[in-house]
């Protein structure tokens, strides 16, 4: 197991409770200024034991589905301990390499994750295939990328470089990806890069 995965792993136990009421409350307003809409199909990437499940499971009721994706299994199987759900379900894989079929999904949202993937470009790629035309990307940090930069900085281990694209870099992301109305957010306490699958 490589180090960084060793390293999530090891917070499988503690990662629910690292986030606030407050932050719930946030996530919750961020979500419903996505309109997502019931019978939706939910991909949840780098989903870890499954914060936004209840939120997204709520929104697109009984005829959607949420999927979470994870690459650590220890996360997955938190998930699915807390998720028993019939329209939750999670996939251990890693977001690079999706075993999904193409455009399946209405939206794809990552949330406390995308600052950790080592190969954005696959990942935005992944996105945009399993994507149905006008399907939407939602990219949500609780913190600004400055403020996230420093976190992992003091952090150490194999976070401590990880960092999210400039705003430059991630328009140019987007628009390699086939996204279009591209939105990028960043200021304290908020880093929200949204896009629709073009």
């Amino acid at each position: 197991m490589d180090d960084r995965k060793k390293y999530f792993e090891s917070y499988a136990d503690e990662w629910d409770k690292m986030f606030t009421a407050e932050d719930l409350e946030i996530l919750s307003f961020l979500l419903e200024s996505f309109r997502i809409r019931p019978g939706s199909k939910v991909v949840d990437l780098g989903c870890g034991t499954g914060v936004l499940f209840d939120m997204l499971r709520r929104r697109v009721t009984r005829a959607g589905m949420v999927v979470g994706v994870d690459f650590s299994s220890r996360m997955v199987k938190r998930a699915r301990q807390n998720f028993p759900f019939k329209n939750v379900c999670e996939i251990d894989a890693d977001v690079e390499n999706l075993p999904i079929g193409d455009a399946l999904f209405d939206y794809a949202i990552t949330f406390a994750a995308f600052a950790h993937f080592t190969n954005r470009r696959r990942v935005i790629e992944e996105v945009s295939r399993i994507l149905k035309a006008g399907g939407q990307f939602h990219i949500i940090h609780l913190a600004s990328s400055r403020e996230l930069e420093e976190e992992h900085r003091m952090a150490g281990g194999p976070v401590q470089d990880d960092h999210l694209p400039s705003y430059e870099e991630m328009t140019r992301l987007f628009e390699q990806g086939r996204f279009i109305n591209i939105k990028i957010t960043d200021h304290p306490g908020l880093y929200l890069a949204s896009a629709v699958k073009g």
